[in-house]
């Protein structure tokens, strides 16, 4: 995935939420983008499927170039998997049902095709035996790693991950993490948008440190956190590591 001098202006401003970004994610490469509240971090990952437009630059996967709409936009989106803060499942469909539904009406799957490939992700995420019930029986880590399963049964080429534990209990964060180290065990290209520094430090390929809507630098984990270059990571490292 290429991204290429992209910016992003606060609606109604000249002020840049993104600016000028140049990022690549390799195949199988797992990056984790960590800064401040307000960095531009969940910009960057909403702009990657055209959730927040761009001003200006270019979004590239696997070399064909996003469009800023239409059935183009549609069909390579779909191949864009991305799981949010909220779980956004549908209350009133079970947990399979939910897995199984974007299949059936983008990828025009049978709904036997859909049922096996759902039960075998409910498995892989490892909450299968909670298939037939509703989401709001389910607790929170549950929750999102149904949306996992969700965003894997359209066989995505890239899954999004947008602050993906910031809204569960301290005990559910391990099951959704542990879910998302196996994915990148996997070899699934993975851009995750957290705060889990313990995650980064174990999980990550490249770690991107941004500020001010800037990419202030990036490096291999083990570099960035024993030897952050910047003044602006060493004092963000600071204040999240001894909290």
């Amino acid at each position: 995935m290429q991204y290429d001098t992209a910016t992003r202006l606060y609606p109604g401003t000249s002020k840049p939420a993104v600016n000028e970004l140049n990022l690549s994610i390799a195949d199988g490469e797992l990056l984790v983008l960590v800064g401040p509240s307000g960095s531009g971090k969940s910009t960057l990952c909403r702009t990657i499927n055209r959730l927040e437009p761009i001003d200006s630059g270019t979004i590239a996967i696997d070399g064909e170039e996003l469009p800023a709409e239409g059935r183009k936009l549609a069909q390579l989106r779909s191949d864009v998997g991305m799981v949010f803060q909220s779980f956004n499942l549908f209350a009133h469909k079970t947990i399979l049902q939910n897995v199984m539904l974007a299949p059936m009406k983008v990828r025009k799957k049978s709904k036997d095709e859909a049922r096996e490939k759902a039960l075998a992700l409910l498995e892989r995420v490892g909450i299968a035996n909670q298939a037939d019930k509703y989401p709001a029986q389910l607790s929170g880590g549950q929750q999102q790693r149904v949306a996992i399963a969700r965003s894997l049964a359209m066989n995505p080429k890239v899954m999004l991950f947008d602050e993906p534990t910031s809204a569960l209990d301290p005990e559910m964060i391990n099951e959704v993490l542990n879910v998302m180290t196996g994915l990148a065990a996997d070899g699934m290209t993975m851009l995750v948008v957290t705060h889990e520094m313990g995650f980064a430090r174990g999980a990550a390929n490249r770690v991107v440190f941004m500020a001010d809507g800037a990419i202030v630098e990036h490096a291999e984990p083990k570099e960035f956190f024993a030897n952050p270059k910047s003044d602006r990571a060493k004092d963000f490292l600071g204040k999240i590591l001894n909290h």
